[in-house]
């Protein structure tokens, strides 16, 4: 297999490198009855509830599609939902001791399988190395 992979340009690299971290990830997640959009919400609710709309925007999506991540994890007892006592037009969205705990263990196994299981050299220099390779691409 490592020859072939060895002929592959680096943007197929990097493409099945981060297929197969997230994979692994996802399939961590769905044991804690998450998905990734989920675990992005509640990263935001951690510092207090916050309305449906500003979480759209925290998490960079649109009002449907938060509103439907917020459905899911409201059903799996991750957050909980409340009408805004101050506009009644607005609900706000709050992480459950659930969702917190599912939080916590979602963050300790992204610092360990981060480390791609002692695969990569120097660690903090690849990171830096693919941050600036976004920063770079995002430019265009």
């Amino acid at each position: 297999m490592r020859g072939d992979v060895d002929s592959w340009p680096t943007g197929r690299l990097l493409s099945v490198a981060a297929r197969m971290v997230e994979a692994r990830f996802d399939a961590f997640l769905a044991g804690l009855d998450l998905t990734h959009a989920g675990l992005i919400t509640l990263h935001h609710l951690v510092g207090g509830p916050l309305p449906q709309r500003e979480l759209a925007r925290l998490c960079r999506v649109t009002d449907q599609t938060m509103s439907r991540t917020i459905e899911r994890l409201a059903r799996t007892g991750h957050v909980e939902r409340a009408l805004d006592a101050a506009d009644r037009r607005r609900t706000r969205v709050a992480i459950t001791t659930l969702g917190a705990e599912a939080l916590a263990a979602a963050r300790l196994e992204e610092r360990r399988s981060e480390r791609f299981f002692g695969t990569v050299d120097d660690y903090d220099r690849f990171r830096d190395q693919l941050i600036r390779l976004i920063e770079a691409a995002g430019d265009r």
